[in-house]
């Protein structure tokens, strides 16, 4: 079935049945890499991309119920030679490790950061906790998120 579909500000259609997972279009029709494969139950948020803003698992988000309401990934924040301000501090602040997690990571917190640019450390927190991170850079990534939304370290207003 031919779908149409927006990804990162461009129309694409794609050949693909209602119900085949978002991920799996993203990743093999455009071959979009940022979003990963982790579980494929929507457990580990390797996968998350953003629907209209909102930081979804596309891993159990059929490409059918996306309609009209455009699709963004990681490689529709910035490129290598002009990061997004996200992407810099998880740069700066050397958050991957292995890289795995670090997409999704970066979706779900500028979902975040869009939605409030100056959120505070508990609901960064909140927010973050959908997603893992096996080789255990937390801290790290949780300092990036804070680095752009203007907080210190102890979680005060920079």
């Amino acid at each position: 079935m031919n779908l149409a579909i927006t990804v990162n500000g461009a129309r694409h259609q794609v050949d693909a049945r209602p119900e085949t997972p978002l991920l799996y279009v993203l990743r093999d029709d455009l071959g979009l890499n940022g979003p990963k494969y982790g579980c494929g139950l929507g457990q580990c948020g390797a996968c998350t991309v953003q629907l209209d803003g909102k930081a979804i698992f596309s891993c159990v988000t059929p490409v059918g119920a996306v309609g009209d309401r455009p699709v963004r990934t990681v490689e529709g924040l910035g490129t290598s030679d002009r990061m997004s301000p996200l992407q810099q501090a998880f740069l700066d602040e050397q958050a991957a490790q292995c890289g795995y997690c670090i997409a999704g990571m970066i979706m779900r917190a500028q979902a975040l950061l869009d939605a409030d640019p100056h959120p505070t450390e508990q609901k960064i927190r909140a927010h973050m906790q959908t997603n893992l991170c096996r080789c255990g850079t937390h801290m790290r990534i949780l300092r990036a998120i804070r680095r752009v939304a203007g907080i210190a370290s102890d979680g005060a207003a920079a």
